[in-house]
């Protein structure tokens, strides 16, 4: 290894047996030798790299290329096929959430167990102990058993462990993907802060914004090969570039599960009537698709910081009384009407939201949309009020159409919130992660959005044609 380096991975190759359908008991295997055909499969296929101590970098590729894989050839979870690893330092992984905890202990007494896996000793764990607490923000429920966590507190005692045990390399997949969004900022925070003081940080993420902000260099990973390493903005429009070349997918949002509303009505009259109870027309429904009074819950209006709460799950989240339903949501080309779902910075955007009125009494109704960040950031948030001083007069079934001429948002990943409601009150439909787009710059700037500039070079005066 060279005396620079802290990891190097030489021709390292990783291939899998894939069953197609194995017997699991020895008698099963004896009776049933055909089952046991299976095909092998070569996940990396000979890649080599090195980091150097204090690097950060940033494995991208689409789904299934080896990336993953490559980190756990990392942290010795797996061995490579062909090929060799050498690695330098005591390494700390985040490689899959919760991995070593009990579940029927508690926080705490889980801290000194995975700390130990980590390899410090009981006095190096006391003296941290208050500081990973501290950072995890878990107070009183740092006592109680692991397994009434949510996957957010997980993340949050996990995370706390891996940065406090004052590694030479840390190692995190897809790990910060989780938590709110104010966690996730101190998360950065950190992780800037331990790669200020040396620590070799290699992450694999599929938000290129967290790749661009925290690491030095990317490698991009195709069908198990180094596709392109480098400076993190140049690979990821490379990467960028050649996503677009697979071209676009049918992308229009039907929302899952859901058929057109009409036949989901019928199918569940239908049920009702087999099942001998009398219908409910106009009834709320709670998050879990649980009837509830409409008396009780068909005006509930929800407060930031639940809304917040739900966002950071990141996953899409129904809410809302139902008394109008949103079908179908789709984000097009605003000039081919195709749908789309990665656009160059300046690209003109078109959202088309599909409802249909549950309760026929309402007549008209505020339509929302906000866009975040992956990392959370509140890009933009509007309503047709705002911008047009009009509500949405309703039908039985119909669509808003808002057209975004030039998006200026820069490159990364984003989400989109929508959302019906009684003005600013409550809720009637809104869908909460509902759409994922990705935007890729051509140029090299950078920042958060790209205004619509005009540039006056001439002293103020106009330039010349």
């Amino acid at each position: 290894m060279q005396q620079d380096n802290v990891i190097e991975v030489n021709q390292v190759c990783k291939k899998f047996k894939v069953y197609y359908d194995k017997g699991k008991q020895l008698k099963e295997r004896v009776l049933f030798k055909s089952r046991n055909r299976y095909e092998e499969r070569e996940v990396l296929k000979g890649i080599s790299f090195s980091v150097k101590k204090g690097e950060a970098i940033g494995l991208i590729g689409n789904n299934g290329c080896g990336k993953s894989t490559t980190l756990k050839l990392l942290t010795k979870i797996m061995y490579p096929s062909s090929g060799t690893i050498e690695m330098a330092g005591r390494v700390s992984s985040l490689i899959e959430l919760g991995a070593g905890f009990h579940p029927d202990m508690s926080g705490r007494e889980n801290i000194y167990t995975n700390a130990a896996i980590f390899g410090l000793t009981r006095s190096e764990i006391d003296a941290r102990l208050e500081d990973i607490i501290s950072f995890s923000e878990l107070g009183e429920y740092i006592n109680v058993p692991v397994r009434t966590y949510s996957s957010g507190m997980y993340m949050r005692l996990a995370f706390s462990v891996a940065i406090n045990v004052d590694a030479d390399i840390l190692l995190i997949d897809e790990i910060l993907a989780v938590g709110d969004a104010a966690f996730q900022a101190k998360c950065f925070n950190r992780l800037r802060e331990i790669k200020a003081e040396g620590t070799t940080i290699v992450i694999v993420s599929h938000s290129l914004s967290q790749v661009e902000q925290i690491c030095d260099r990317a490698i991009w990973i195709r069908e198990g090969l180094i596709a392109r390493e480098g400076q993190p903005r140049e690979v990821i429009q490379s990467y960028m570039g050649w996503i677009m070349n697979q071209g676009q997918e049918s992308d229009s949002c039907n929302i899952p599960g859901e058929k057109p509303v009409e036949e989901k009505l019928e199918r569940e009259a239908l049920s009702t009537l087999e099942s001998g109870e009398a219908p409910v027309s106009g009834q709320a429904v709670k998050e879990s698709g649980e009837p509830t009074d409409p008396e009780e819950n068909g005006d509930y209006q929800y407060t930031a910081e639940e809304i917040q709460e739900l966002k950071s799950q990141g996953k899409r989240t129904e809410i809302g009384n139902r008394q109008l339903r949103i079908t179908k949501l789709e984000v097009l080309d605003a000039e081919s009407q195709a749908p789309k779902k990665r656009f160059a910075i300046g690209d003109s955007m078109l959202i088309r939201i599909h409802y249909s009125r549950i309760n026929r009494a309402l007549t008209e109704s505020m339509c929302s949309f906000s866009v975040y960040r992956s990392d959370g950031l509140n890009c933009y948030s509007t309503n047709c009020f705002i911008n047009t001083g009009k509500n949405v007069l309703l039908r039985d079934a119909g669509f808003v159409e808002i057209l975004m001429r030039r998006q200026p948002f820069m490159q990364g990943e984003y989400k989109i919130d929508v959302s019906f409601n009684k003005d600013y009150g409550p809720t009637y439909h809104g869908i909460l992660n509902a759409y994922t787009f990705e935007v890729y710059n051509t140029r090299t700037d950078y920042g958060v959005i790209r205004p619509d500039l005009d540039w006056h070079l001439n002293g103020g005066e106009a330039d010349e044609e």
